[in-house]
């Protein structure tokens, strides 16, 4: 409450008053600070990464190199949570507004993404198949690709991207007649059928298998393309989906409610201030 001086006069409203909410505050603050640290550690992680990458070319066939699309995401929130984290420390309302919008421009650009990607399924399907066959392309030429293709196979239970025979693709595998290679025709091992009780994995169980047609080689191996396990994947998974997306649009929202409750509290205790220095300055008002 605020004081009233002597002289039985009121005191202009407000001398000890502040309507920032310091709970409002430092929940803003510790928020940001938390992912302003994850945000270091993302970009530490993709400098490291990129570092130790040795193959420059081979990241071609995937959209963004991972390594690179850390750094730049881990940048982005790192200068997002630092405008968070300074403007609510500081009560600035530019750092603050700019916190807002950044991460409301972030969720808008997601919301559009999912819808885009829902209302124009096809071309997206059409954009994982060309990026499927580029890795099965260069599949033997990092050995992080290597084993990002073949635990997706394994986990999907699939071979390819339509059908077993898309390995062909690869010069290693490629089942024309003039292919050189041991592995001609033949496609990874990720691709076999694995029994529960198999203690050694057989390297060798996919050689040839190009060779046979679709219900001879699916005795051995996935003969399903990975793409078409991948949508019903998705399909099937909607409701985990549907969390994953709730659960990052959540602190965003809660992030620029945050903050622009800030700022309308320190708007307020502004016009308070200004308010009092004129009753200050005109004591007969």
């Amino acid at each position: 409450m605020a004081k009233r001086p002597s002289g039985g006069s009121p005191a202009p409203p407000g001398e000890d008053f502040s309507f920032v909410s310091p709970l409002v505050k430092y929940l803003l603050f510790f928020f940001n600070l938390v992912f302003w640290l994850i945000s270091m550690v993302m970009v530490a992680v993709g400098v490291y990464a990129r570092l130790m990458k040795h193959a420059e070319a081979v990241m071609a066939c995937l959209a963004v190199d991972p390594a690179i699309l850390l750094i730049v995401v881990g940048i982005l929130m790192f200068f997002i949570t630092f405008c968070g984290c300074i403007g609510s420390l500081r009560e600035n309302i530019c750092l603050l507004q700019t916190f807002s919008i950044c991460l409301t421009i972030v969720f808008l650009l997601q919301l559009a993404a999912g819808i885009l990607g829902f209302v124009f399924s096809d071309k997206a399907r059409g954009k994982v198949s060309e990026m499927v066959n580029r890795a099965i392309l260069h599949y033997r030429d990092d050995l992080d690709l290597q084993n990002l293709i073949d635990f997706g196979q394994k986990e999907f239970s699939c071979c390819g991207g339509i059908s077993y025979k898309d390995w062909s693709q690869n010069m290693y595998f490629n089942c024309t007649a003039h292919n050189p290679s041991q592995e001609r025709c033949s496609v990874p091992y990720s691709c076999c059928l694995q029994s529960d009780d198999q203690l050694v994995v057989n390297t060798l169980c996919g050689q040839g298998m190009q060779a046979l047609d679709y219900l001879e080689a699916s005795k051995f191996i996935h003969t399903n393309g990975c793409i078409d396990r991948l949508v019903n994947w998705l399909h099937s998974n909607l409701f985990l989906l549907g969390g994953v997306a709730l659960g990052l649009a959540i602190p965003q929202l809660v992030g620029i409610l945050l903050s622009q409750v800030l700022v309308n509290q320190i708007r307020d205790q502004i016009k308070l201030l200004l308010y009092n220095q004129q009753h200050r300055a005109d004591p007969w008002h």
